[in-house]
């Protein structure tokens, strides 16, 4: 569910959306507890748009996410990359 967001997010942020590609990965810690790792992988001219300036574009979208937190328990953490082209 969470991802489905992050790609439709930023999707709609990028320039060149049909690049977009996400990745998940679910990791449970050594003190039990669940983390999902969120993959972003955009085209190179719209990783500056997606981190936004000073990183506020990803610390929104880290803040919004965090109140997914909140309802299911798992924490989650999201990676920005270029992709392979």
């Amino acid at each position: 569910m969470i991802d489905k967001f992050v790609e439709t997010y930023t999707k709609k942020l990028a320039t060149k959306p049909e690049c977009i590609e996400i990745s998940t990965r679910n990791i449970t810690e050594e003190d039990g507890s669940r983390t999902c790792e969120i993959c972003v992988s955009a085209h190179s001219d719209d990783i500056g748009r997606l981190i936004g300036k000073e990183g506020k574009m990803i610390g929104s979208l880290k803040t919004l996410i965090s109140g997914a937190k909140a309802k299911d328990g798992q924490n989650y953490r999201i990676f920005i990359q270029a992709a392979k082209q």
